[in-house]
């Protein structure tokens, strides 16, 4: 990894990209006690450097984390589906998408500097089992 991260960061970003469900603030802590990390402000300065790299991104809706499923990720512009019945998330990159959201942003005068759309449903694994 060519970005210098430090032992909280590395240890943060490995419990994310290893979660099989977004992560709150919380319990990133609850399972990196063993490690040292002891108090919050520990977790919300690894969380914020990594949103700044890109590395992971924060969904809003849930107040939870996960890490980028793309790797190096420069878009400003991400959205994400999240299952509702199982928590499951998907990235979503689409140039097309990025290109409405920047023309709809211009129209209003405004030049974006992130945004995040979020997506909330039933998979179709959920949606088969409503039945």
């Amino acid at each position: 990894m060519s970005k210098s991260l430090t032992k909280n960061q590395i240890l943060v970003l490995d419990t994310l990209k290893a979660a099989p469900k977004p992560q709150t603030a919380y319990s990133l802590l609850e399972q990196l006690k063993e490690h040292g990390l002891k108090a919050p402000p520990q977790i919300y300065r690894a969380l914020e450097k990594l949103l700044a790299l890109g590395l992971i991104h924060k969904l809003e809706s849930i107040n939870s984390f996960v890490a980028c499923q793309h790797s190096d990720c420069a878009h400003q512009i991400a959205g994400f589906v999240i299952c509702d019945g199982c928590d499951q998330v998907s990235e979503i990159i689409d140039d097309n998408l990025e290109s409405q959201i920047r023309s709809v942003a211009k129209t209003a005068g405004l030049v974006p500097k992130k945004s995040t759309m979020e997506i909330h449903g039933l998979c179709h694994s959920c949606k088969g089992s409503e039945a």
